[in-house]
């Protein structure tokens, strides 16, 4: 059964909805969490830091945050930390018939994807591209604060195999 990344844009910014979608999709199969359904929203900078103080305490402004449906009880692995994320848990793909695995949300913060890219001297959508498939491998359990370097590993070995120039238009 075939998942969705439904992606919304809640900015100004010019991000390419499908090629979001996509790449989302290709760590979602990567991971063999193909079928998996996933929520991406691009906020601002005024609800990203609503979001940051409510779920994590920290009233700033932060880049990424991951919302994980499922429970870390049911399926016996790590809570993942987003990057800057929220705790939570996965458990394995979908199968046969079931219906689609929900796995959660990535929220992103555009303006400060768009500052840490100018900050690095990046284009806009290797830091987009990262902050994606950061936030979608802590919905699948990776927690960074915990695993000895295992999520940077499979971070670095998702980013050579991603397209992340569409994600950003030429605005940017």
């Amino acid at each position: 059964m075939t998942g969705a990344v439904e992606v919304v844009n809640h900015t100004r910014a010019a991000i390419d909805e499908e090629a979001v979608a996509a790449l989302v999709e290709a760590v979602l199969e990567a991971e063999g969490a193909g079928g998996a359904e996933v929520g991406v929203t691009f906020v601002g900078e005024r609800r990203m830091r609503a979001l940051n103080r409510k779920y994590r305490g920290k009233d700033e402004v932060t880049d990424v945050l991951s919302f994980p449906l499922e429970d870390v009880g049911e399926s016996g692995q790590r809570a993942p930390e987003g990057r800057e994320g929220r705790a939570g848990g996965a458990a394995g793909p979908a199968a046969g018939d079931a219906p689609p695995r929900l796995l959660g949300d990535v929220v992103v913060c555009a303006r400060q994807a768009l500052r840490q890219a100018r900050a690095a001297a990046l284009p806009p959508g290797v830091e987009l591209a990262v902050l994606l498939v950061h936030g979608t491998l802590h919905l699948l359990g990776y927690d960074h604060e915990t695993d000895v370097g295992a999520m940077a590993l499979r971070q670095a070995q998702l980013l050579e195999t991603v397209d992340w120039e569409a994600l950003v238009g030429a605005a940017h």
